[in-house]
């Protein structure tokens, strides 16, 4: 008899991680690996935000807080709201976790029962299933082709939606592919979901500020109908390279916020308190960085994309945020290559040419793969050499 509880028959670990470390280990080992699979900034901490922890420190800011986030905090996050987003809530519409994974999987645990469907797009950030899963949930994939940008259609979502759906989930611009939905695109999704009025909606927003080429960002909360069914969850890793801070936040209709609440006051409790005085100045700080910080993405990311258009048997979109681009390695599977799958071809690109990436099918849409252009340009110059020569020489 084991003691592992039957519930994590239910889940893998996580991919993204799992690739993030084995890099780690072969680098610690000697061996000159270029990581393209983690989903972290590689700038640093904004001096003001690192001083306003310092702070608090000094003022011996180090004790428990409310359990959902300080009122400061919580203000904050209501004026980021508003400020940004054109959209009033009361601190009361608002939680804090450690991080918006918690944050996420606080929400599942919160409100979903037995038999409850929530609706994926994919590809999907990797831990969305999981979660749904641990909680009891069944997650609905619902497949987004390249031909469509990789996103969900107001037709695909019609056909999909039935008498078990509670959730939705719409990830702009998205991990894994850098999608974002234009306002349009919400909106035609927004009507079905007027249609159904029993529909819950998750809007991860995380990568609200990493975007591109005038894109402008619209959250479906913004659709004044579906405000009061929709959870915006958003936080301060991404945008202000706070990754290793853990604070993510959320707000939507309170009845939900007081059911996070309640799990989480019997799992963690509070997020670190000096995370959260860092984060009120995040938010309340000086802004500008961002931009000069996606304009350094964008760089990045124009060199990605056309290097890996012009390898053979690759094919790139170009996303307009986040940072991420999701290749297909469709041209390279066959039975000259030898490679049956887009696991065996991150598989080999790691052991063959010692470069990092993290294979389609974990994301749920095979015959691709994702690489995170949040290092340096030497590394990225590097690394696109190597996937050339790697695919060249199948």
């Amino acid at each position: 008899m084991s003691i592992v509880s039957n519930n994590l028959k239910r889940i893998k670990p996580s991919p993204t991680i799992a690739v993030t470390t084995k890099a780690r280990e072969m680098r610690a080992a000697g061996k000159d690996v270029i990581g393209l699979g983690a989903g972290e900034p590689d700038f640093d901490t904004p001096d003001n935000i690192k001083e306003a922890a310092i702070e608090a420190i000094k003022k011996g800011d180090t004790k428990y807080t409310t359990v959902d986030g300080t009122p400061a905090l919580k203000k904050a996050i209501v004026e980021k709201f508003k400020r940004e987003n054109n959209l009033d809530y009361t601190t009361e519409q608002i939680t804090v976790g450690t991080g918006g994974k918690q944050v996420l999987y606080n929400t599942f645990m919160a409100t979903l029962n037995k038999g409850d469907e929530v609706i994926i797009p994919a590809p999907f950030w990797v831990s969305y299933p999981d979660m749904v899963l641990l909680a009891g949930g069944k997650p609905k994939i619902i497949k987004c082709e390249e031909k469509d940008g990789f996103k969900l259609t107001a037709s695909k979502l019609k056909k999909t939606i039935n008498k078990k759906t509670k959730w939705i989930i719409l990830n702009s611009p998205s991990n894994p592919t850098g999608a974002g939905y234009t306002q349009n695109e919400i909106e035609e999704l927004g009507k079905v979901l007027l249609k159904n009025k029993k529909v819950f909606i998750l809007s991860d927003d995380i990568y609200e500020h990493i975007k591109y080429d005038n894109f402008n960002f619209f959250t479906i909360a913004q659709i004044s109908k579906l405000k009061e069914r929709t959870l915006t969850m958003n936080g301060v890793s991404k945008s202000y390279a706070m990754t290793g801070w853990r604070i993510g936040y959320a707000a939507g209709p309170k009845e939900i916020i007081t059911a996070i609440r309640k799990i989480q006051s019997q799992s963690t409790s509070n997020p670190s308190s000096i995370s959260q005085a860092a984060a009120v100045e995040a938010l309340n700080g000086q802004q500008n960085f961002i931009n000069e910080r996606a304009e350094a993405f964008k760089e990045r990311r124009d060199f990605v994309v056309k290097s890996l258009n012009n390898i053979k048997g690759i094919n790139c979109l170009t996303p307009n945020g986040a940072f991420y681009v999701f290749p297909s390695c469709k041209g390279l599977l066959n039975k000259k290559t030898k490679l049956k799958n887009d696991t065996e071809f991150v598989s080999k690109l790691l052991d063959r040419s010692m470069v990092a990436v993290v294979q389609g099918s974990a994301f749920g849409l095979d015959g691709h793969f994702r690489i995170s252009y949040a290092t340096s340009m030497e590394n990225l110059e590097k690394a696109m050499s190597r996937i050339k020569d790697f695919c060249e020489n199948l």
